[in-house]
């Protein structure tokens, strides 16, 4: 029986690489996406590789429909399977703007990337997905969406991030319930204040917050480990009955306290 394939979007660094490195070690091939150039990748697409997966590195834009299209093609000619998509590529503003001043040029640039990319994406991989469980009844696949807190916690010098987040929120409810037909179960994982290259020009504004204030239950920066360890659950089946649901990995941050 050949290998499980997973596609990670934005899988050569931080959350997305500690994904695959948890989905290499579980025994997965992987499709690894992103705008840089492959050379850019080249240690992470090694060090997976050294965990036993066999690895492809597509390069393109989520937000291109012809890079998508262009992806696609590039894994069925190589693998000739997918079994699991990880919408995780996603980009922060540029100019963290206060929304009365924000621009509709940032706007547009980042709903593209962090949500009609990975909604079209997804429609390209679930109907890839239902040929496959037409062909084969014992096929089983997945969808997990890397969301964030910022769907639900509030931040107006951010909006436009904000929002894309809320809409990728509703986005892993309409698919879960559009592919429950097909067994396909669809999951959202919506971390909190998690260390990457994302986070590291406000590395000492959440220092501060995390070990000076209760901010956190839990006070230690995230890794993306901690995200890698739940998506390898998911994507291994080991959340049956749960499509739909989603899931923080915030270290407390939005659990209700007095």
């Amino acid at each position: 029986m050949s290998k499980k394939v997973a596609l990670v979007t934005g899988g050569g660094r931080g959350i997305g690489f500690g994904i695959c490195e948890k989905l290499a070690a579980d025994g997965f091939n992987l499709v690894l996406s992103g705008r840089s150039d492959a050379s850019k990748v080249a240690d992470s697409v090694a060090e997976l590789e050294r965990l036993g997966a066999d690895v492809l590195y597509c390069s393109g834009d989520v937000s291109s429909a012809d890079d998508r299209a262009a992806m696609l093609a590039e894994i069925k000619d190589y693998f000739g399977r997918l079994d699991v998509l990880v919408n995780n590529a996603g980009v922060a503003p540029q100019v963290r703007a206060d929304i009365l001043e924000a621009t509709e040029d940032s706007f547009e640039w980042i709903m593209k990337i962090n949500l009609q990319g990975p909604y079209f994406l997804t429609q390209a991989c679930a109907n890839w997905m239902i040929e496959q469980k037409r062909s084969d009844d014992s096929f089983e696949a997945c969808i997990i969406n890397i969301g964030s807190i910022s769907a639900t916690v509030v931040s107006p010098n951010r909006g436009d991030y904000c929002i894309s987040k809320a809409g990728l929120g509703m986005m892993s409810s309409l698919f879960a319930a559009r592919l429950g037909e097909f067994a396909i179960p669809v999951y959202e994982i919506r971390p909190g204040i998690i260390k990457t290259d994302m986070t590291a020009g406000v590395t000492e504004k959440y220092d501060n917050l995390i070990f000076n204030t209760e901010l956190l239950v839990e006070k230690r920066w995230g890794v993306p480990e901690d995200i890698g360890k739940l998506a390898a659950a998911m994507a291994r089946g080991d959340m049956p009955y749960a499509s739909g649901q989603v899931i923080y990995v915030d270290g407390g941050l939005t659990m209700n306290r007095l």
